[in-house]
């Protein structure tokens, strides 16, 4: 637990969850006839409404982005290094808005809540979501908040992709787009990660074809399995190698296939806390969500002429060794939005971390951040 909450914490911060009855009809043609969303705010909102901010969350984000629920909190949001008073994204200035995505497992209606049609958990009948499934709940939380324009819409890897296609499907709601270790769309590589993932968690004897819940279980071990390979892939040769090297837990070898390595026990940890937190369905459907992904399909794969439709000023960065979503993919964004003539700034950040340095507080990523956001002109005053 936090023994003093720093001053440029948040502080201690309380989730909303916010009803919306209006139908919502999904990409796949499909329609949920209402569904809620979990909802953090940070910061004050001004006069006009000019100086909101939304944080779009990766694959397992949720709402909870900064500051503490209660002061026995072992850690803090996923991304508060950047969020607070004085830091990159300061919310002495800025409104800030995070929101555990439509079928996320946070609070949000999704595979876990009860489907209203059958009075039973949804399941895997959850019906299947794409990124612009989640931009439009996402402008409808601004209007419900009386958002007419974000000041910036921001987000790493999958929340990229979120920015990506905000500036796409609502160009004239946000003036800047902040898009992080991202890309216009998955690789096959990448596809086939996922895939790998999906088959880990569906071929558990646990998951019994998604409806676990109905046999008071969770297809425990694909969910370790899946959270262990993803980890492989977010993390870089040279931070494993940094952080574990070849080190045994005991010293010595033991002669049989129990975890020896300490990268082994690592892997084993996080696969166990992520299988007892995150919902496998949600898994599925998330990954799946990002290989649809693909906004240049509405323009026969033209990125360049579905760029043109936007309307704001981007700032891209990349990692030099996240080689999940590498530098030439962000490098793909920048020069189709320089061909379309659009307002970009780009920065490939030095850094040993792999895909996960977006999350980490590395001094050139936090300068490079914060100046971009400290350069944007908010109209008024806040409250």
């Amino acid at each position: 637990m936090p023994e003093v909450i720093a001053e440029d914490s948040v502080g201690l911060v309380t989730p909303q969850l916010i009803h919306f009855s209006e139908p919502l009809t999904l990409r796949s043609g499909k329609v949920l006839p209402s569904y809620d969303l979990m909802v953090e705010t940070y910061g004050t909102l001004n006069a006009d409404k000019s100086n909101a901010v939304l944080i779009c969350h990766a694959l397992s984000g949720d709402h909870h982005v900064a500051g503490y629920h209660s002061m026995e909190d072992k850690k803090p949001g996923w991304w508060d290094s950047a969020i607070g008073p004085g830091k990159a994204i300061d919310t002495n200035k800025y409104f800030v808005v995070g929101l555990n995505n439509l079928g996320g497992c946070s609070g949000s209606t999704g595979p876990t809540s009860i489907n209203p049609e059958t009075g039973k958990i949804y399941g895997p009948e959850f019906p299947m979501l794409a990124v612009r499934d989640w931009v439009t709940s996402q402008a409808r939380l601004a209007d419900h908040l009386g958002i007419k324009k974000w000041a910036a819409v921001v987000g790493g890897s999958l929340g990229g992709m979120q920015v990506l296609r905000w500036s796409i499907q609502y160009p004239e709601r946000l003036d800047h787009a902040l898009i992080i270790a991202s890309a216009p769309k998955l690789s096959a590589q990448n596809i086939a990660f996922n895939e790998v993932a999906r088959q880990a968690i569906s071929k558990d004897p646990d998951f019994h074809n998604g409806y676990y819940h109905e046999h008071n279980t969770i297809p425990k071990t694909g969910l370790m399995q899946a959270r262990m390979l993803g980890h492989i892939t977010y993390l870089s040769a040279a931070s494993m190698g940094n952080k574990f090297g070849r080190d045994l837990k005991h010293g010595k070898y033991n002669y049989s296939f129990a975890p020896e390595f300490e990268v082994e026990s690592y892997l084993h940890y996080q696969g166990e806390k992520f299988s007892n937190s995150f919902d496998a369905n949600t898994y599925m459907l998330m990954t799946r969500a990002l290989d649809y992904f693909d906004p240049a399909s509405d323009c026969d794969g033209d990125l360049v002429a579905c760029l043109a439709q936007s309307q704001c000023k981007f700032l891209v960065v990349s990692f030099t060794t996240d080689w999940r979503f590498d530098p030439s993919r962000s490098e793909e964004i920048v020069n189709a939005l320089i061909e379309a003539n659009k307002d970009v700034s780009y920065a490939c950040i030095e850094s040993d971390h792999g895909h996960d340095a977006f999350l980490l507080p590395i001094p050139r990523y936090l300068e490079v951040f914060k100046a971009y956001m400290d350069g944007i002109e908010i109209t008024g005053e806040t409250n």
